[in-house]
């Protein structure tokens, strides 16, 4: 073999060498740290669970709707967290939303969204999320109209956001409606 082979084959077989070190590194950091990844997702979905319906005790899922759970409190079923999308100002506004039993709504949280900073994105604080609370589906309905307590106030420069949220909210709400006149519990 000539040197400039000779060369060649070192560098390759370095090279090798590197790829299959730098593999095994690889794959016993992911070993070590694929169940602890795994154990903290499981950590966050609860704690957002938790902080939509805080009195629950337990949070099942309900199989036959994808990503529903049903938020218990001494094994009674005292809300439903079902997720919902719509279109807002800024495209598509990703939600999980908390409904009781009898189809009111507990609280909401705003998982993605693209909403104007310092307007559309003030749907997912305070004082708005609160004008939702307690509604129902009748009464998610966006309003200018200040004297209209029974409505959803929209947010100054953001009714576009306004009524996006609430209309995915209502969505969360009609389907956990059907879900439970079909017999769902």
């Amino acid at each position: 073999m000539s040197d400039s082979q000779n060369t060649i084959f070192k560098i390759a077989t370095n090279l090798m060498a590197a790829c299959f070190i730098s593999g095994l590194v690889i794959g016993a950091v992911y070993f070590v740290t694929a169940p602890v990844a795994a154990q903290k997702a499981i950590e966050r979905k609860e704690n957002a669970l938790k902080e939509l319906v805080p009195q629950a005790d337990h949070f099942a899922e309900i199989d036959s709707q994808q990503g529903w759970y049903r938020a218990e409190q001494g094994g009674q079923a005292i809300g439903y967290i079902v997720p919902a999308q719509t279109k807002g100002y800024g495209g598509e506004i990703k939600l999980l939303v908390a409904i009781t039993p009898d189809e009111h709504v507990i609280d909401y949280k705003i998982l993605a969204h693209n909403e104007t900073p310092g307007l559309g994105d003030n749907a997912a604080k305070e004082p708005f999320r609160g004008k939702i609370r307690g509604k129902d589906a009748a009464h998610l309905i966006v309003t200018k109209d200040k004297n209209n307590t029974e409505d959803v106030q929209a947010m100054t420069g953001a009714t576009i956001s306004s009524r996006a949220v609430t209309r995915g909210v209502k969505t969360a709400v009609t389907a956990v409606s059907s879900y439970l006149a079909d017999g769902g519990r």
